[in-house]
């Protein structure tokens, strides 16, 4: 279409004013038609012939139309086209639409909602964090609104499942491994954001969560309401248009409606803008002739209200709304039904038994049942195990049913015992993979069965059980002899603790689940028992040794309250407590010492017997037995090749050492505390050493199998030991031991570290740019080594003993009173040791009473700190009787002197070494002789073997007497 220049152009056949006038009348009628653009690009050249045409209304009507349609004039050389013509008219349009502040807002916050539940589809977590905080900061805008209307129900349901969906994801371990680097930090990101959001609307989330459904039919109406609302606002600005719309009968409205949806036929033909006005202009004259009928008889409503076309398709998500009501109400239906006929319905019963519901038919009709058709059976059902496509589910059900089958018939105990045993086998093989653990329902029918099993070999003394009975062998038929059947009791057994481990190592342990979980042990421990107590009387020895190894893994870890109650003769507090503590049976230490004996002189595996032997020591340090402890570790000698045991064997003997250091820790012996915590603490890996979890840093060094592996060696939560408890212990006992060492060296350029990872501790505290008062458990042993080594045993006291401390650590011993006196104690002997190590050079003498008074300890205990300094020639002092002063031999070197001395030694390393490298360089006796300490040569060849276990040649010239014995020959 041509170009043309605005109405710039004077002189004209007409007035500016009167054009303007019938310009915008022309404007009110062509704008209803559709003729807007063809008018607007004739707009300058309109004759007056057109205007008088069209100039119907007056001239009030026509300026009021004028003042709301009056067009800004464009300036001369400004070129439209139709293109921006056209937008210019959709911009008009869309302007026209009034829509309310709370519509606006809840449309965005819908928006924000739909691309959320998007990224939730794909798992897109990224996109989820971004678009939730562009929600929260919408409804933040929209808070003035909410307060007004209320909560929005689709808010506070978007809340809660994007909370139960960043749960489920969380808790899926392997989807997380899988998950990219930013979707991974994002899902955290996002949890920690949502459960504190969540907690300002958590009356609303419970709320919802408590009914769903009501909740979802409130929110249904709320969005029907508002789109009717939204109808009802769009049908009004057209109402002034309803004069030029001609009435259609009600047979012939959606004919009219289709000639006004675009087709892809019309969309290939309307490449050319003149048709389009010729099919507007058809229904121009017909709309404006019968304009006057329209208004008086056509309803608005009829005209404008949506109807949907035929193969028009409904709205997505109103349609699922409907089909999710339909499918609650057929679900309401189905249950009333089934409470119907629970309560009013009859069922078949037979010999007294409730007959088992079956699928498939087991036997035909008139078949004689008998054990060798109920074998057969059992085999069928049998062959079918383990097959791919097999229902698990449903061998279960079948075998339970011939096991109801056998009852009903009296086939006898030998039978249902055999059955028993393949359903236990079943449960156990429902789940296929070896790392995945039992679901409850099925853990539940697993004890019950064991249970059952039990009982009928209890009952009936003469079925004989055993993994040596040949299938062919069998006895399963009632008869004179007794039952021979194939199979071990012991197995299954041992497989449910399995079970059991499994189950606590895949449950949240800060969750109810792990405590309900855990109240089961108490009923395995039970079956546990009875097993121990069948076998003593029907089982092997290697049998027996089993099932008490068993039984010890459940005791070991447990602190024994009622046994140390009755130790320090304390009794329970009501008669029924008293009652109850003479009524049990036999302590903790009692049991473990007799069931560990018996392993120790009956078992022939090794591995039994070395479990025993960490269990029992373990049990003897927890109670504080240390010298029992101590010795049964020494007299195992199990220290010496334990490094060639399985990993769960390395770990027990790694929980066992940890336990052993810190009962000596609790019995004051720190030195062997610090000997027996050294190798777990030194090596930075703790908490893998002990079995309680896997180090991150770790995980390149390992793949997805090896992980799993060691994910299935993982103790459960309930048997860890506090790895806080034990990094303190440690700690503690470098502190009391290095502090004084240090004082007593500290211008010793060999001094040797007692503890890396105390000194590395040091460090870190001296780095710290701004000291202030200290926070973690670290901070507090470092700030009170710092006093204890200025000899302030107070400051030291209050930073390791205080309420924080006592929280964190030392309130989770069993007598924590009792080791905090000792460890007050401790504190002043090395404070006052580390005092004469530092300041003996300033004093001639010093009073024991002194010393006493500044420590708080007692005079005799002074005196023997002293001597045994004095006696290992630690301090350079005597001890003066009558008057009971120590008084200093001034022996020590003075810092210059030492200085001195090191220089020294570092000279006459250096000429030692210069001197064997020049020996060797001349070649003349070179790796022949080697010179004595006397300054001559002797011969010595050969090899010698060194401390390391490899040879080195021991030829050249070495300096006699150089100091180490481990270097080789230059």
């Amino acid at each position: 279409m041509e170009n043309f220049a605005g109405p710039a152009i004077a002189g004209a056949c007409y007035t500016q004013s009167s054009a303007k006038k019938e310009h915008n009348a022309c404007l009110k009628h062509f704008r209803v038609q559709g003729l807007i653009v063809f008018f607007r690009e004739n707009r300058t050249n309109c004759p007056a012939e057109m205007s008088r045409f069209f100039a119907t209304g007056s001239d009030s009507e026509t300026e009021e139309s004028s003042s709301g349609d009056e067009i800004t004039p464009k300036g001369t050389g400004t070129t439209f086209t139709k293109q921006s013509l056209l937008l210019s008219d959709d911009e008009e349009d869309t302007k026209r639409v009034v829509r309310s502040a709370k519509d606006k807002r809840f449309e965005e916050l819908t928006n924000h909602i739909k691309t959320i539940r998007n990224a939730m589809k794909i798992r897109d977590m990224a996109k989820c964090l971004e678009e939730f905080e562009q929600l929260c900061r919408a409804f933040l805008k929209s808070k003035t609104i909410v307060d007004k209307e209320g909560m929005p129900k689709f808010y506070i349901r978007l809340l809660a499942d994007l909370e139960d969906y960043l749960n489920q994801l969380w808790e899926d371990k392997e989807g997380k491994k899988k998950m990219n680097k930013n979707n991974a930090k994002a899902l955290s990101t996002l949890r920690q954001k949502i459960r504190k959001y969540n907690r300002d609307y958590e009356n609303e989330i419970v709320s919802y969560k408590e009914n769903p459904e009501q909740s979802a039919e409130e929110e249904e109406k709320d969005e029907w309401s508002s789109e009717s609302e939204d109808d009802d606002k769009g049908d009004e600005p057209v109402k002034s248009k309803s004069a030029f719309l001609k009435k259609k009968p009600a047979s012939e409205s959606l004919p009219d409606a289709k000639k006004f949806l675009k087709t892809a036929g019309d969309e290939e033909s309307d490449s050319d803008d003149d048709e389009d006005d010729e099919d507007w202009g058809s229904d121009t004259v017909e709309s404006a002739s019968e304009s006057d009928d329209m208004e008086r008889n056509a309803s608005l409503a009829v005209v404008f209200l949506k109807k949907p076309l035929e193969g028009e398709k409904q709205p997505v998500e109103k349609v699922k709304k409907r089909k999710t009501k339909e499918k609650v109400r057929q679900d309401e239906d189905a249950d009333v039904e089934g409470q119907d006929l629970e309560e009013g319905g009859w069922e078949k019963v037979k010999g007294g038994l409730l007959l088992v519901k079956e699928k498939p038919k087991m036997f035909a009709k008139g078949t004689e049942i008998n054990t060798g058709v109920v074998v057969k059976k059992l085999n069928e059902i049998l062959q079918a195990r383990g097959k791919k496509g097999t229902d698990r589910a449903a061998q279960i059900e079948l075998l339970n049913a011939l096991a109801g089958i056998a009852c009903e018939n009296n086939l006898g105990e030998g039978i249902l015992v055999k059955i028993k045993f393949n359903i236990i086998a079943s449960l156990y093989d429902y789940n296929p993979n070896l790392a995945a653990f039992m679901k409850p329902e099925m853990w539940k029918k697993c004890l019950d069965c064991i249970d059952e099993l039990l009982d009928i070999l209890f009952d009936n003394s003469n079925i004989f059980i055993g993994e040596n009975i040949a299938e062919d062998s069998e006895n399963l038929a009632v008869s004179d002899q007794p039952f021979r059947v194939r199979g071990c009791i012991l197995t299954l057994v041992e497989r449910m603790d399995e079970e059991f481990v499994k189950i606590m190592q895949n449950t949240d342990p800060h969750s109810q689940e792990y405590v309900d979980n855990l109240k089961d042990e108490g009923r395995v421990c039970a079956i546990v028992d009875r097993l121990l107590q069948y076998l003593e009387n029907k089982g092997s020895t290697e049998e027996v040794c089993r099932v008490y190894l068993r039984r010890i893994m459940h005791t070991y870890y447990k602190f024994d309250y009622k046994a140390h109650r009755r130790s320090l003769g304390l009794q329970g507090e009501t008669k029924s407590e008293q009652d109850q503590e003479e009524s049990e049976g036999e302590d903790s230490a009692v049991l473990m010492d007799r069931l560990c004996k018996f392993i120790y002189a009956k078992d022939r595996t090794d591995r039994i017997r070395t479990c025993a032997i960490l269990c029992h020591i373990y049990h003897h340090a927890l109670h504080s037995r240390w010298y029992q402890a101590r010795d049964l570790m020494l007299m195992s000698h199990l220290q010496d090749n334990i490094q060639h045991a399985d990993p769960p064997v390395q770990i027990l003997y790694n929980r066992t050492m940890v336990q052993l250091g810190i009962c000596a820790f609790r019995q004051g012996m720190i030195k062997d505390a610090h000997n027996a915590l050294l190798d777990i603490q030194s090596s930075g890996r703790a908490k893998e050493l002990l079995g309680q979890g896997l180090l991150m840093r770790n995980m390149q060094e390992r793949n997805a199998e090896q992980e799993k592996i060691e994910k299935r060696r993982q103790v459960p939560f309930h048997m860890h030991i506090n790895l806080e408890l034990l990094e303190c212990v440690y700690l503690v006992s470098a502190m009391l031991l290095e502090i004084p060492y240090m004082a007593a060296h500290e211008f010793d350029a060999r001094r040797r570290m007692i503890s890396k990872q105390f000194h590395h501790q040091l460090r870190v505290g001296e780095r710290q740019p701004l000291l202030g008062p200290p926070e973690s458990m670290r901070e507090h042993v470092v700030a009170a080594s710092k006093a204890m080594k200025m000899g302030d045993w107070r400051t030291c006291h209050s930073f390791i003993i205080n309420d924080k401390m006592n929280s964190k650590v030392w309130d989770l011993f069993p007598e924590a009173q009792r080791v905090r006196e000792m460890l007050i104690r401790k504190i002043q002997e090395e404070s006052l040791r580390t005092y004469l190590f530092t300041y003996s050079s300033v004093y001639d003498s010093i009073s024991m009473e002194t010393l006493s008074e500044m420590f708080e300890l007692e005079l005799p205990t002074v005196h023997s700190i002293i001597s045994k300094m004095i006696i290992n020639e630690e301090l350079m002092a005597s001890l003066d009787q009558p008057t009971q002063t120590v008084v200093m031999h001034r022996t020590e070197p003075t810092s210059l002197q030492n200085m001195a001395l090191q220089l020294a030694e570092k000279l006459g390393a250096l000429v030692e070494n210069n001197e064997r490298v020049f020996d060797l360089k001349q070649g003349v006796y070179g790796s022949y002789f080697n010179r004595d300490q006397k300054g001559g040569y002797q011969q010595k060849q050969g090899y010698q073997r060194d401390q390391k276990g490899g040879y080195q040649q021991k030829q050249g010239y070495q300096r006699g007497g150089y100091r180490s014995q481990n270097q080789s020959s230059y």
